[in-house]
């Protein structure tokens, strides 16, 4: 479980988010904003679009999506049409437009939460409401262009609500604008297809673990796989900047965050050895042999890496960090404090002393966060991880750490899959033979 001590201090007595407020049907006024506003965008980044196997698809029905920038809310709002639906939205997005949010039918969520009050809402769309739902499973940006892990209930919750489940999969928006690098947008064309995998017959007969299945294994895409197969040429000067935020170990001489790039290049600033990415996003070594010319055959090396420091035991970071707090959806973040972050076997600790004098301790343990949302450089204040309890929101910046927010992300779900095997193995073991 989360906790929290000294921290009941709530910034005097402004209005906190709502957590139990149920959600609005999306509002009629808005339909135009909604609609508009989303043909404007996707005609601009020149998405085509595409259904498969939706002939009389009808709401409610749960839309999963593929997640790697923002142009993938106007590409829903297109792809549904005319058809209107509510969202599960992350509790930043609310600050400063709550009104708006909530009026096209905003789920409010805090980040890799276990909280049942949301499935309760997102069951009030689909069930009495009667509009489409959309979850966005892995809960974050991709951030190699390749789906991430997903929660592990959809299918579950298909059952419950005994509506048909689409998938809204979308290729080049993360070569478009890739979380570490989102502007200038790259000239890449976007594919949105709609399909349904699980129909409102097929929902009633399957269980909700061949649901999972299938929506796990259609849930797979890659969007540097789609750009070498397409010859998508991207020819932006700035196709490889900061792409060592998720590229950190250098897979020649092994070095952890020595990596750092510019423009088209990446390079270690250890070893000296240095890649050319070209324009079909194909990593080329500028002085010696090729180790990985694909992206996302790196980032996995990485991952290995990591899962292999996880299960020796060794696995330990910790730095100081600058505490950030998320008031309520008018003030936003406030700067409460600052902490000594430490990630282990005990999950994300940090204590230290608020801005008022008290002291502060948090712990989110390792089976209660199946993954992490970090962000880099957020909103130009630095590399940011966001840690959430049911009531309230952190954003941590790292003080000294260099580039360790995407081993924090491996970490966290090796930590997670590790403990949950651990746990699967122990309870077999009890069972009498």
């Amino acid at each position: 479980m989360s906790k929290t001590k000294a921290e009941s201090s709530r910034h005097g007595a402004q209005k906190e988010f709502d957590t139990k407020r149920k959600p609005k049907k999306p509002l009629p006024y808005l339909m135009p904003v909604e609609w508009g506003g989303a043909w404007s965008m996707t005609a601009s980044a020149k998405a085509k679009f595409k259904k498969v196997n939706c002939e009389g698809l009808k709401p409610p029905y749960l839309i999963l999506c593929n997640h790697a920038s923002f142009i993938d809310f106007p590409l829903v709002v297109r792809s549904i049409f005319p058809h209107r639906c509510s969202w599960v939205i992350s509790i930043e997005e609310f600050i400063g437009k709550e009104w708006l949010m909530r009026g096209i039918g905003g789920i409010y969520k805090r980040k890799f939460t276990q909280d049942l009050t949301v499935v309760k809402h997102i069951l009030t769309a689909l069930t009495r409401q009667k509009v489409c739902c959309t979850i966005y499973p892995e809960a974050r940006f991709s951030l190699a262009g390749i789906n991430e892990q997903i929660d592990g209930a959809l299918g579950k919750l298909a059952k419950k609500a005994k509506c048909p489940v689409v998938l809204c999969l979308t290729k080049g928006n993360f070569l478009r604008s890739p979380q570490w690098c989102k502007h200038p947008y790259r000239k890449v064309p976007i594919e949105c297809e709609l399909i349904q995998i699980v129909t409102r017959e097929e929902v009633q007969k399957l269980s909700a673990e061949e649901i999972q299945r299938r929506i796990e294994e259609r849930l797979v895409y890659d969007d540097y796989a789609y750009q070498r197969e397409n010859g998508i040429r991207i020819t932006s000067e700035k196709r490889a900047q900061n792409i060592h935020k998720i590229l950190y170990q250098c897979p020649v001489c092994k070095t952890e965050f020595s990596t750092n790039s510019e423009n088209t290049r990446i390079w270690c600033e250890h070893c000296g050895a240095s890649w050319e990415m070209n324009e079909l996003g194909e990593l080329k070594r500028e002085n010696g042999e090729d180790i990985f010319t694909h992206v996302p055959d790196w980032y996995r090396w990485e991952r290995e890496n990591v899962r292999r420091e996880v299960e020796s035991g060794e696995y330990r970071f910790e730095d100081e960090a600058r505490l950030e707090k998320i008031v309520n959806a008018s003030t936003g973040f406030n700067v409460i404090g600052k902490v000594k972050l430490t990630h282990d076997e005990n999950g994300f600790t940090m204590k230290g002393s608020l801005s008022n004098g008290q002291t502060f301790e948090f712990n989110r343990t390792v089976s209660s966060m199946r993954s992490v949302h970090i962000e880099y450089d957020f909103k130009g204040r630095g590399d940011a991880i966001d840690l959430c309890t049911l009531d309230d929101t952190y954003f941590v910046f790292p003080l000294t750490a260099k580039n360790c927010l995407t081993k924090l992300h491996f970490a966290t779900e090796e930590l997670h899959l590790l403990e949950a095997k651990r746990k699967k193995e122990a309870l077999a073991a009890s069972k009498p033979e």
